[in-house]
């Protein structure tokens, strides 16, 4: 019972074995720490976890605040507007009798539309409404796994200094190297339910509350926080890791 009031340790999410989230103790914020990256590190979704706390959106914190994890939030969503109704064609006017119809002329037969050109494949697949490209072309090393040595996500091979692209449009809620075992970290929100993740990096191209496209180069590919040269990708729905092998183009 003590250990629900105490601050948690490293060892709950530098452990590959463990595999979150977090429903105890507590966080003391230290200077440059986002909720977003968190709440990635107890694997919550910032907005139950800032509604835990008391919080609401821009989701500012300072430093030396204590967040509570012992408590659950709710995720509130947002309201969609209501397209307004659709009006009515108004009724053909009646023809009175004394109107003559107009003698029907011959018509040529329609002419046969060309049949459409096939399309090329674009490399992206659009799932829950983003359009997702592969980070990096590398060959993928490991895949998602949520048992046994859990992989939160897919690590992709490279070279230092090889590209990282943004795998969908978003907004940088996370760029530092604050988080264990994932070296310089950027973290891209999507929209209210996705984030991606790119992490171990040898250097980050964007900064926190930038916006970025997809295909955007906003890293190099380097081996910070782990052995070897990496690109460790995952995306989380609402704060939750799912396989990125679900979302991607096959190729």
């Amino acid at each position: 019972m003590l250990g629900l009031s105490g601050c948690n340790t490293n060892a709950i999410y530098g452990d590959d074995l463990y595999n979150p989230p977090v429903y105890w103790g507590s966080h003391v914020v230290k200077p440059g720490e986002t909720l977003y990256g968190i709440a990635w590190r107890y694997g919550r979704d910032y907005r139950e976890l800032g509604d835990a706390n008391g919080l609401a959106p821009p989701w500012n914190i300072k430093a030396g605040q204590v967040l509570r994890l012992d408590r659950k939030g709710t995720i509130r969503q947002t309201a969609q507007a209501s397209s307004p109704p659709r009006q009515s064609a108004p009724a053909p006017r009646p023809t009175t009798s004394s109107t003559r119809a107009p003698a029907p002329t011959a018509s040529k037969p329609a002419a046969r539309a060309p049949a459409p050109a096939p399309q090329a494949r674009t490399g992206s697949q659009v799932a829950s409404d983003i359009r997702w490209n592969w980070p990096h072309s590398g060959t993928v090393i490991a895949n998602f796994s949520e048992s046994g040595k859990v992989n939160k996500g897919i690590d992709i091979a490279g070279n230092p200094g090889d590209a990282v692209k943004a795998a969908a449009s978003g907004s940088v809620v996370y760029a530092g190297n604050g988080l264990l075992g994932y070296g310089n970290l950027i973290i891209v929100n999507h929209n209210e339910h996705y984030l991606s993740a790119y992490a171990h990096n040898r250097k980050i191209l964007v900064q926190e509350g930038e916006e970025v496209k997809a295909g955007q180069v906003i890293a190099e590919l380097g081996s910070s926080g782990t052995d070897k040269p990496m690109l460790h990708f995952e995306i989380r729905k609402n704060g939750n890791p799912v396989d990125p092998a679900r979302y991607l183009p096959r190729r």
